[in-house]
């Protein structure tokens, strides 16, 4: 055979040994190592990576694909920047580092000063510890640097994971500030997954968690202020996407005898509902796509059910209904996909109940309360947020007007204003 036939031949991965025992459970399916293009052709979301490699004991690089993120958009500089995992010529390897941060690295972060806040050994900028600093996630990474003192293996980022996601409830920073610093190390901790090609069940309960952290934060950032609050939840939203993707290929991938996860219905609920408010053909087509690769036991739970239902309400603009479902069956992490809606639906109640009752008639605002689900003072402030004025007669009882022509939606964010009658939730 000559050599440019030689040289057509394609590349074959050698098949990877097992491991031991002890080592983490890696899962070569072929759902998790479809190309993305592919596995989620009836999806907008975007895998933030799939591996395709093999592992030996000794850590020896098998050559294989493992395909590059999507690049990241920030509204901000309207810039695009290539993201890598891991370059196409480094294979999956076994994780040895026992910390947080790898000492090389920490050693050079002290050197530059490129400290975060929550990793200073008393405030210092100069000064950190094992127990402070963690992994900063690397945009490319090539064969020479990857070495598996540099890459933590599972039992490690799962306590990672823990130590970032009690930061949350810390109350000596912004919120903005805190969800900058854990969106960063959660993102080198999906990093380190990838590349050892971990999709076993104690992966899935991680990426749960980091699709909560990603949610959570879609609600918080939007009580925050700031020049750079609109790229943070812009760029939140893109990494609670990719996640949720990736979580539903390890779903797959870990399907057995056609059982299901057990929290699998309710983070699929969050696909439809961040479908809301997409009207347009080809997310239709999107959703029936995605609805036929849904496993039935899925489809018919809960959870499936009630997001199924608030997209029906919304869509048909039922606000009555709408209101009603999400108050008595909404989770925590539903309630904060869906919270933006919620003021949404009641303008547009209050525009059919102006420009449909009787001029003659105002509306009284205790009713509309009652009607809206929100005390009556909020409902003065979103009528007046929407350009109508109400009225207060001598017995010191509110009504809207009707039939008024000064009618407009609220351009922005709207107040976030409480939904009376809301279930007790826990997160």
């Amino acid at each position: 055979m000559d050599d440019s036939n030689r040289r057509r031949q394609p590349r074959r991965n050698q098949p990877s040994s097992s491991t031991s025992s002890t080592a983490p459970t890696r899962f070569r399916s072929q759902k998790f190592s479809t190309n993305p293009t592919r596995t989620t052709q009836s999806s907008n979301f975007i895998p933030c990576s799939n591996t395709t490699t093999g592992t030996t004991h000794d850590n020896t690089r098998n050559p294989g694909h493992i395909p590059n993120w999507k690049s990241e958009a920030n509204p901000s500089n309207n810039k695009q920047e290539e993201e890598t995992e891991a370059r196409g010529d480094v294979g999956s390897i076994i994780g040895t580092c026992p910390f947080m941060c790898p000492e090389g690295e920490r050693a050079q972060r002290e050197r530059l000063r490129d400290l975060a806040v929550f990793e200073r050994l008393n405030g210092d900028p100069w000064k950190t510890s094992p127990a402070l600093a963690v992994k900063k996630f690397c945009r490319t990474i090539s064969q020479k640097y990857v070495q598996s003192s540099g890459v933590r293996p599972l039992a490690v980022l799962e306590d990672t994971l823990n130590y970032l996601l009690n930061l949350l409830d810390s109350s000596d920073h912004p919120f903005e500030v805190i969800h900058d610093f854990i969106f960063d190390r959660t993102r080198s901790i999906r990093q380190d997954l990838s590349m050892q090609n971990i999709v076993n069940e104690r992966a899935i309960r991680m990426y749960e968690k980091m699709v909560k952290f990603h949610v959570v934060s879609h609600q918080k950032l939007r009580n925050c202020s700031g020049s750079s609050i609109a790229s943070l939840q812009y760029l939140n939203m893109e990494q609670l996407t990719k996640t949720l993707t990736s979580l539903y290929i390890m779903y797959e991938a870990n399907h057995e005898n056609n059982s299901v996860n057990e929290n699998e219905a309710q983070f699929r609920s969050f696909y439809l509902l961040l479908h809301l408010d997409s009207k347009n053909q080809q997310t239709e087509s999107s959703l029936s796509l995605w609805f036929r690769g849904v496993p039935s036991p899925i489809m018919k739970s809960k959870e499936m059910c009630f997001a199924r239902q608030v997209l029906r309400h919304y869509r048909m603009g039922n606000y009555k209904r709408f209101l009603c479902t999400v108050s008595s069956e909404a989770s925590y992490l539903q309630y904060c996909i869906i919270e933006p809606y919620v003021n949404e639906v009641r303008a547009l109640a209050i525009s059919y109940i102006n420009n449909c009752c009787y001029k003659v008639h105002p509306y009284p605002l205790e009713q509309l309360s009652k009607l809206l689900m929100m005390k009556e003072s909020d409902v003065e402030s979103l009528c007046h947020a929407c350009g109508l004025e109400t009225l207060t007669d001598n017995g010191e009882n509110k009504s809207l007007p009707t039939k008024q022509t000064t009618f407009s939606f609220p351009e922005g964010s709207l107040q976030s204003y409480k939904l009376i009658g809301l279930q007790a939730m826990t997160r």
